[in-house]
């Protein structure tokens, strides 16, 4: 057995691979921890700071700056989760990619690697309502998905 597991960085995913974990240890199953890097974020976010700070020359540098301190924080995020996975025995590895969220997702949970997709009900912004990526995707995911509020 192989779990999916999404993660966003967000409480709400490390609550989701706690949930992971607790299923892997009692059915001897592999995880996954999953992220999708989307640079549209990091464009958006320096776009955003170049408009404060008047400094739109700036914003492909701020871009760059904003990209490496994603992939280093969710790298950061990922990586103590797996050991933390280790730590309790489970197997467990890491995958990255980049691209636009809901369809690298897709492609992943799809791919009949797993048995179980495994995801927190809200994203980085815990808004109070379902995250907007898990409507996106939910009807759209083949094998079991467990949503962990």
């Amino acid at each position: 057995m192989r779990i999916l597991v999404l993660i966003d960085g967000s409480k709400w995913s490390q609550k989701a691979a706690l949930h992971a974990l607790t299923i892997a240890k009692k059915k001897n199953a592999k995880i996954v921890l999953f992220s999708v890097l989307d640079r549209r974020e990091a464009k958006a976010v320096a776009f955003n700071l170049g408009a404060r700070q008047g400094s739109f020359e700036k914003i492909r540098s701020f871009e760059e700056e904003v990209w490496n301190n994603m992939k280093r924080s969710i790298q950061e995020v990922m990586g103590e989760m797996l050991r933390f996975c280790q730590s309790e025995g489970v197997n467990c590895s890491i995958k990255i990619v980049e691209g636009i969220a809901k369809d690298k997702i897709l492609e992943e949970a799809n791919s009949g690697k797993y048995s179980l997709v495994v995801m927190g009900a809200y994203g980085k912004s815990g808004k109070t309502r379902i995250g907007s990526l898990l409507e996106e995707i939910a009807g759209n995911i083949r094998p079991p998905l467990l949503i962990v509020r």
